[in-house]
């Protein structure tokens, strides 16, 4: 029992200490190994360089790939206005009346096409203020909206989607972006439909206005923008290229000398999902540097600077919680835990992958981070229940990726902060409306899901 408090202790301590600003670069190791020195006063510099550093380096190996050319991407599609045309076109296109839909399907399409959620919320918060003055809705909204868009339904729901919640179950499970299709499709619907209704119902009730006295819009001057079909381009080409290289063009290749040593001794099954982004990913950002040259020719060594060092945080904060999280499940307290979440559910794995991955991705303020925790600690037994189970490891990982968009929410999350920055509010003014949408709904869509996935299996 007493190595069961430890760990909730350090998990807490966690949350709270992340909450307050300090950085997850410090906190996941300290944490890690006072949790081994309370719960059974083991070796602490072992347990930092054969465990935390070997599970911190496993992750960096497999998935920086895939968090350096995402970030790249979105800053060539930032540095060449193409995210503020495509913003721009599909706000007005929509117009005013439709304000609220118009900002939600913008950040969706941005971040379904492989741009930062980050990238999405500077690019879209000017229109988005603007739009929502003309229209006289609430300020307070705009970041709720600007949450549905960018880190619900696009970021774990739909099938393909580029981002790195839907990339880390590919290894653990065998599979590809596009698993469970059907399922991630009505998964996706359900919450941006509730979402866009909460949203819409609660500016009936604040009733019309912006909020404050500042009636200066936001600045929407393109400059020297590309065109519309030039700035959707290499949106496009990412999604189409990585259904090719999954489906097509990897599993036609000769990959047997996978099964050497050199290679890891693996199969093109634990790899294709992986290589496929990748692929998607530099090909789309050498078309987008391509078809704007002009444009960021000039800057392009700092542009391509700036993308770099932007993905260097993400994945060492994810990676840093990855190794927290092999340090806690190297407990032998651990133990008691994983036997208690894997009988979550009864003879059904797919309730008790939900629970311990949505509980992991709120205790540390982070979906990636959450769910490589679970999947670290709890992966290999998840497939090896879903298999005596007769379930598909595409709905295992359709229902990882949507566990990990509920909870991870919460107050702490860097991303609720950062946007409440950038809208210049307090959680107070609007977190209420970002919990709606981005934490309770996606939660009754995860209940959804599991309960389809039952029912029918993998679609």
């Amino acid at each position: 029992m007493t190595g069961i408090l430890v760990i909730v202790a350090a998990l807490a301590a966690l949350m709270y200490l992340a909450y307050r600003g300090l950085s997850l670069l410090l906190l996941a190791p300290a944490l890690a190994l006072i949790a081994v020195l309370a719960a059974e006063g083991g070796p602490v510099l072992a347990s930092y360089t054969q465990v935390f550093m070997q599970a911190t380096g496993g992750f960096i190996i497999q998935f920086f790939p895939l968090f350096l050319l995402g970030a790249v991407f979105g800053k060539l599609m930032e540095a060449s206005c193409s995210a503020r045309v495509l913003a721009d076109a599909i706000i007005h296109r929509l117009g005013p009346s439709r304000a609220i839909l118009a900002v939600i399907l913008c950040c969706a399409v941005m971040t379904y096409g492989g741009v930062s959620l980050f990238v999405v919320a500077f690019a879209v918060w000017p229109i988005a203020s603007a739009l929502f003055r003309e229209a006289a809705l609430p300020k307070v909204l705009i970041p709720a909206t600007l949450a549905l868009g960018a880190f619900t339904f696009t970021m774990t729901a739909l099938p393909g989607t580029p981002a790195i919640q839907n990339a880390i179950p590919m290894p653990y499970f065998g599979t590809t972006p596009f698993a469970a299709p059907g399922l991630g499709v009505l998964t996706g619907l359900m919450m941006l439909g509730l979402g866009w209704a909460w949203l819409e119902r609660r500016a009936r009730v604040l009733g019309p206005g912006y909020g404050d006295d500042d009636a200066q819009a936001a600045d929407t001057a393109q400059g020297d923008a590309p065109p519309l079909v030039v700035a959707a381009a290499p949106l496009v080409l990412v999604l189409v290229l990585n259904l090719a290289f999954t489906f097509a063009v990897i599993p036609a290749m000769d990959t047997g000398y996978l099964a050497l040593p050199e290679f890891g001794e693996t199969d093109v099954g634990s790899v294709r999902g992986v290589w496929s982004v990748i692929s998607a990913l530099t090909i789309a950002s050498l078309t987008l540097i391509a078809l704007n040259w002009r444009r960021l020719a000039q800057g392009l060594g700092e542009t391509l600077d700036a993308g770099a060092k932007d993905s260097l945080k993400p994945i060492f904060y994810t990676s840093s919680l990855v190794g927290f999280g092999a340090v806690i499940a190297s407990l032998s307290a651990f133990g008691l835990i994983r036997d208690w979440v894997v009988t979550v559910g009864g003879d059904n794995p797919l309730i008790s992958l939900a629970v311990g991955t949505s509980l992991l991705a709120g205790m540390t303020g982070s979906a990636s981070g959450g769910m490589s925790i679970a999947l670290s600690t709890l992966g290999e037994t998840y497939l090896e229940m879903g298999q005596a189970a007769g379930i598909a490891p595409d709905l295992l990982h359709r229902v990882t990726a949507v566990a990990t968009g509920g909870l991870d929410a919460l107050p702490h999350n860097g991303a609720v902060i950062t946007l409440l920055t950038i809208c210049g509010l307090t959680h107070r003014e609007a977190y209420r409306d970002i919990a709606v949408v981005a934490v309770i709904i996606p939660i009754l869509a995860l209940v959804a899901l599991v309960t389809l996935g039952t029912l029918f299996g993998s679609f």
